[in-house]
């Protein structure tokens, strides 16, 4: 079905705001997806702060050409933008949604710190922690020497005490 000139406009306005308030966008290929299950994948990338964008290839590429670093990923099929201001996050829950979905939903590619990124790029970006994670782990490291410490002059003192 044909778009109207008018509907392509406010198509590119979209991806035009995308493109400058987004930190990361993921290209999303997704094909014989039902809609409750589009659905429900809309709903949970909005929960963790994603926006999902269904859009013709043709306006994505005039939208972002020459606007990013590199080659842009080659689009096929149906493809939406997964965006966000975490650098991380959409990248994260889409990975989710294609091991969820595994002929389904597919990164196609995406665009991370202001370059191109291939299929093979984003999906090592998806597998970087959380935050909260990271946070974790780094508190661990700082907290394995004290806590070797401790155990150490525990095993002192039992040693003495008997």
């Amino acid at each position: 079905m044909a778009i109207t000139k008018e509907k392509k406009q406010e198509i590119l306005k979209r991806l035009d705001d995308i493109k400058n308030d987004a930190e990361a966008l993921v290209f999303v290929g997704f094909h014989g997806l039902t809609v409750g299950d589009s659905t429900a994948m809309r709903n949970k990338l909005r929960e963790e702060g994603v926006g999902y964008f269904v859009a013709k290839k043709t306006l994505i590429g005039r939208a972002f050409d020459g606007a990013f670093e590199g080659d842009a990923p080659e689009l096929e099929g149906e493809v939406a933008v997964a965006y966000s201001t975490d650098p991380v996050a959409p990248a994260q829950n889409v990975h989710a949604f294609q091991k969820q979905y595994k002929d389904q939903v597919a990164i196609l590619g995406g665009v991370f710190e202001g370059a191109y990124k291939t299929r093979e790029e984003m999906t090592e970006i998806a597998s970087i922690p959380s935050l909260p994670v990271l946070r974790g782990m780094f508190v661990n490291v700082i907290n394995a020497p004290i806590q070797g410490l401790v155990l150490g002059l525990n095993a002192i003192a039992e040693k003495k005490g008997a």
